[in-house]
């Protein structure tokens, strides 16, 4: 055809049998144009990997027999080779898991993805997880070994996808589904490429690649955005990328690293906070005269009818023991703990927990995987908001109206939907929650029978309005504060620690008008400054002291909280589309703006002068002098003193 000829392609090579390049006569990998991951992450197209780097001993140095305990020679001078009877001195890295398949190899890395990968449902499942492995007979030992480290998810949690596996697509739609088995894809080359699963968080590289190419297109398995993946408005903003063969290190790549997530999930707060109950409870028995033992297993009340505080700890306890008695001692992450899971799985260990017992459940038991079957996420966290509430209750914390608050909240949503037959049977007590009075002498077996006759129902609060179920309830024991101790830190430091503190503040409630306008560059009112100053004194973000002080550094409250929250990175391109648009400009130049962009996005506003400096000066050294008229710097400045005067109210 008499035509030009355009190629688009998501990963271009430079192989020699099959070159992009070549066949558009261009010098390899230097393309016409290029729009790279980095480009797309900023400009809220794709999310970032993290890379988590494991090193694994077999996996990169082989094995060799010298180096192996006396038991494990044993093992080694026991097994069968070879039909001649011959033993090998070692066995190459190339071999592990080719031919020669070790349990301890894999039981390592499941327990760190199981253990360390992202989470979803509050933190109690493993996020949607590809692994990589290295063949069919690879893949089949990852399945059998997570089969017997999680007998109650045999079958259906960790799936093989391969050309061999029948009925492959109907598997890759279940795994495409938010909720739906399986949650771990285990192929062999079959989801390198071409699978779109936005809810993909965790990727595991468990063999060795080494086309640049397909190293690019795996990793694209997890870059998908994905709203609303950890609840309402809580979206995917990265993925961890576990590689176990060096793959990183060879293709040169150094994605932000990480160790993995660590933060607790909602089971293990769940878990702490019904120890933390119970143990409150207890201390509130031994001070009254009429304390008594309520033994696990023993005088219960009606399902939805506790009468005292001392039924409340017992239903509390036996759900724990209920909880310790389902954990797997052959789980590798339970294994080590074995001898106290043992002795908290009996019944009798709970009737009277000592400080000690206390201890060792909240440090050692909590957080371990249990075979219970799987809850409602929306049930378990009203369970959480109820827990946290008969705390606030016993220990007259002020968190209370803000819990409380949120109960009448939830109460009120659910009364709206009267007419479903499950909530209007709760009809009544919805409705007393909602009153004052109800709440006067509230005590903490009544906010049981709420947290039972409730938790079911949670989950049918139209989506819309679920937002006050998926409050963040880490930090209910009350807010940080700063304490200035003097003579201990300096004034320099004291008012970083208050920025540091008026970012997190700020960034966690951008939607706010003033905040907002700063955002996206629309010019502030001295009202909007007032309301900021009113903003921060009124939630103790700072003192009236450190405010003064950031005014003046930052020639106004605008400037200095615009530094904090950056500008929207579309509102600096749109400021910047003023200067660009109708002209003509060179690949140079068009970098040289879209770096400017890249300082707006994240400070704010501009100092001209930096202009002159790296990065600015990499592109051309002369800064802008080096390729633009003076004309057209002088129309460059005038925007960014534009953008700066946005936030000034002047």
């Amino acid at each position: 055809f008499d035509s030009l000829l355009i190629g688009l392609t998501a990963t271009p090579r430079d192989e020699l049998d099959r070159n992009t390049y070549t066949l558009f006569d261009l010098e390899d990998k230097v393309p016409t144009d290029a729009y790279e991951l980095s480009d797309a992450v900023n400009d809220g197209y794709l999310v970032p990997p993290k890379a988590v780097s494991v090193p694994l001993r077999f996996q990169r140095e082989g094995i060799s027999y010298e180096d192996l305990s006396e038991d494990e020679k044993d093992q080694w001078d026991a097994l069968e080779w070879d039909e001649e009877g011959e033993i090998p001195d070692r066995v190459e890295a190339q071999a592990v898991n080719k031919w020669l398949f070790n349990i301890d190899t894999v039981d390592k890395v499941l327990e760190h993805l199981m253990t360390r990968g992202i989470k979803v449902a509050g933190g109690d499942r493993l996020g949607k997880t590809i692994f990589f492995a290295k063949n069919q007979a690879h893949a089949e030992f990852i399945e059998e070994r997570f089969n017997a480290n999680y007998p109650h998810l045999k079958g259906e949690f960790a799936r093989i996808i391969t050309f061999k596996t029948e009925y492959a697509q109907t598997l890759i739609d279940d795994f495409s589904e938010k909720e739906k088995n399986p949650h771990i894809a285990v192929s062999v080359d079959m989801l390198d490429t071409g699978i779109d699963v936005p809810e993909c968080v965790n990727l595991v590289f468990f063999k060795l690649v080494r086309s640049k190419t397909k190293f690019w297109q795996m990793i694209g398995r997890g870059t998908r955005l994905c709203e609303n993946l950890f609840g309402p408005d809580k979206h995917k903003t990265e993925f961890y990328v576990f590689d176990f063969c060096q793959n990183l290190e060879y293709f040169a790549q150094n994605p932000e690293a990480t160790d993995g997530s660590v933060s607790e999930s909602l089971g293990t707060r769940l878990f702490k906070a019904k120890l933390e109950l119970a143990q409150k409870l207890d201390t509130e028995q031994e001070q009254d005269d009429g304390w008594k033992s309520v033994t696990v297993g023993e005088d219960k009340p009606a399902y939805n009818d506790p009468h005292t505080d001392a039924h409340v700890r017992t239903f509390l306890l036996e759900q724990l023991q209920e909880e310790v008695a389902a954990m797997n001692v052959d789980n590798f992450v339970v294994r080590a703990k074995r001898k106290l899971v043992e002795k908290f799985a009996k019944p009798e260990a709970w009737s009277k927990l000592s400080g000690e017992d206390f201890n060792e459940l909240g440090h050692e038991i909590a957080g371990l995987p249990s075979e219970l079957p799987a809850e409602n996420e929306e049930a378990k966290r009203f369970d959480l908001l109820i827990l946290n509430l008969q705390l606030a209750v016993l220990n007259a914390e002020p968190s209370f109206t803000r819990l409380q608050r949120q109960v009448i909240t939830i109460a009120g949503l659910l009364e709206e939907q009267s007419t479903i037959p499950m909530i209007n049977k709760q009809l009544a007590l919805l409705q007393n929650i909602q009153s004052d009075g109800w709440w006067e002498d509230v005590t903490t077996p009544m906010l049981e029978i709420v947290r039972r006759r409730i938790r079911d129902l949670v989950k049918l609060i139209e989506k819309k309005k679920r937002k006050p179920v998926y409050t963040d309830f880490e930090d209910q024991m009350g807010e940080q504060t700063d304490v200035e101790l003097p003579g201990v830190t300096t004034s320099d430091e004291t008012f970083a620690a208050f920025r540091r503190k008026a970012r997190t503040f700020l960034r966690q409630h951008d939607d706010h008008v003033s905040i907002d306008k700063l955002r996206n560059n629309i010019a502030l009112t001295p009202n909007d400054l007032t309301e900021l100053e009113r903003l921060l004194i009124e939630n103790g973000v700072g003192s009236e002291e450190y405010i003064e002080q950031a005014k003046q550094d930052n020639e106004g409250l605008g400037l200095f909280v615009r530094s904090l929250v950056g500008l929207d990175r579309q509102a600096a391109k749109d400021a910047m589309n003023k200067f660009l648009n109708g002209k003509t400009w060179t690949a140079n130049q068009i970098e040289f703006i879209n770096l400017i962009v890249n300082h707006l996005t994240e400070n704010g506003t501009m100092d001209p002068a930096m202009l002159y400096e790296s990065p600015f000066t990499d592109v051309t050294p002369l800064g802008p002098d080096g390729i633009f008229t003076s004309a057209q710097i002088d129309e460059l400045l005038a925007i960014l003193n534009d953008v700066r005067n946005a936030a000034l109210a002047a």
